[in-house]
């Protein structure tokens, strides 16, 4: 086997390749344009953004990698996402991307110039044998990636091939400070990733509709919940990259489980479902909305109490966002909410304290954007206690999960789980629910589902 050959991604059943095939395979190409898919979508937003990095680190060489390819299984690799704060610097979101780097590199006494160092398109004419034989990277194998000069003229940054990369430099993979400031730079949204947020959240309204109206179908398969992970997954593939995070589908006491993705159960017409999912747009931004649905089309009495306690402590929780509020604030009013529902039905003595946890178990809500749980990595002075801005984008989302073990409830509560979550942007005035075209009242959800169940 050549060098050449050896650097290559080739599997092992793959057949061996004569020097007359390999010279064949290098002639008679015409020349082939880039595919219609071929985009940095946020182009005319990203030097902005760069600056504000730019300012942060003045004089110092900032790596910013979009992230590897990882295996699945033997020799075969996991869709790739580039990394966010790659994505939010470059407008590249592809699944080309993988292994990309972006280097700001220090111009002058305070600026940077920003380089891309790509893998290029691989030659056709050198003897190189990478566009055909190459699994991992190959152009027949998974599709046409820009030559130099093409990902320049897309993206408007200078360009370089992916072996000259120096590994020098302040690395957002492994240097915390330049990780948090990557986070905190994207807590406030621009007009521009607001927008991305609300197509987001439109696709996944489309996404909910499309799973009631295959509940029928559903009910009937031994693994309901599986059935309607695909449906949703159908539509987030369908309008965009795919789902934001792994869908949850839980139906009865699965819904207590918080992170349920096994979806594996079987769906009962007496009892509810949690469905937690969100469509991820083309540009990488998600929605993040939960609706609890009575499978039956109705609620039942106690299904109702649950819900309409729920419903009031996420109402409470809204109306607390404003700029310039605590973030903490609207998972307090929620909570106190839960808390005194709880001590009116005798399941806690008062409402002081927090024992309410036992059966709220996390907070109420994050901010949203390119990641579900987005800017994770920002300090807690700038986040959990920080202060609302106009722009941010969050989730409120209370829920109670009585779990079907838990003795200190009275049985007819054991097993229900109800979480409503909902997507809003901080404005000037408090803050717009993006994700209303959902209903969230019991009336309105079974009006909703009545009309999707009979058309």
């Amino acid at each position: 086997m050549s060098d050449a050959s050896a650097r290559l991604n080739i599997g092992s059943h793959d057949l061996p390749v004569s020097a007359e095939l390999s010279r064949f395979m290098s002639e008679g190409w015409a020349a082939s344009p880039l595919p219609d898919s071929a985009r940095a979508a946020a182009h005319a937003v990203t030097p902005a953004r760069r600056a504000r990095l730019s300012a942060r680190f003045p004089g110092e060489r900032l790596i910013i990698p979009a992230g590897e390819l990882r295996v699945r299984s033997n020799d075969c690799d996991y869709r790739f996402r580039p990394h966010s704060a790659y994505a939010w610097l470059t407008g590249l979101t592809g699944e080309d991307q993988a292994g990309h780097v972006l280097v700001m590199e220090p111009a002058g006494p305070h600026g940077h110039e920003a380089v891309l160092h790509l893998r290029p398109r691989s030659s056709r004419a050198d003897g190189s044998e990478e566009f055909f034989r190459d699994r991992r990277y190959g152009e027949f194998w998974v599709g046409r990636r820009p030559d130099l000069a093409e990902a320049e003229r897309l993206t408007g940054i200078r360009c370089a091939d992916l072996e000259t990369l120096a590994p020098t430099g302040r690395n957002a993979a492994t240097d915390t400070e330049l990780a948090t400031v990557l986070s905190e730079l994207r807590l406030v949204k621009d007009a521009w990733e607001v927008a991305q947020l609300q197509l987001a959240v439109d696709h996944t309204t489309a996404g909910f509709e499309d799973v009631v109206r295959a509940l029928p179908r559903a009910l009937a398969h031994p693994r309901g919940e599986r059935w309607i992970e695909g449906v949703f997954g159908l539509r987030a593939r369908a309008e965009g990259n795919g789902t934001g995070y792994e869908t949850i589908a839980a139906s009865g006491a699965h819904a207590c489980v918080l992170h349920w993705i096994r979806n594996d159960g079987r769906l009962d017409r007496d009892e509810l479902l949690l469905l937690d999912a969100g469509v991820e747009t083309d540009t990488l931004y998600t929605a993040d909305i939960t609706r609890t649905l009575p499978l039956s089309g109705r609620f039942s009495p106690v299904q109702r109490q649950v819900y309409e306690l729920v419903l009031a402590a996420q109402e409470a929780g809204m109306a607390a966002l404003r700029p310039g509020a605590s973030f903490r604030d609207f998972h307090q009013a929620g909570m106190r909410v839960i808390a005194e529902g709880l001590a009116e039905w005798g399941v806690l003595k008062d409402a002081e304290g927090d024992l309410h946890r036992r059966y709220t178990l996390c907070s109420s809500g994050h901010m949203l954007g390119l990641d579900v749980h987005d800017c994770a990595k920002a300090r807690a002075e700038t986040y959990l206690d920080g202060v609302l801005e106009e722009g941010q984008v969050l989730t409120v989302e209370p829920g109670l999960y009585l779990q079907p073990d838990d003795l200190t409830l009275p049985a007819e509560l054991r097993g229900i789980g109800v979480r409503i979550e909902d997507d809003l942007v901080i404005t000037a005035q408090g803050a717009r629910l993006m994700s209303g075209a959902l209903p969230r009242t019991v009336a309105g959800i079974e009006e909703w589902m009545g009309n999707l169940l009979e058309g």
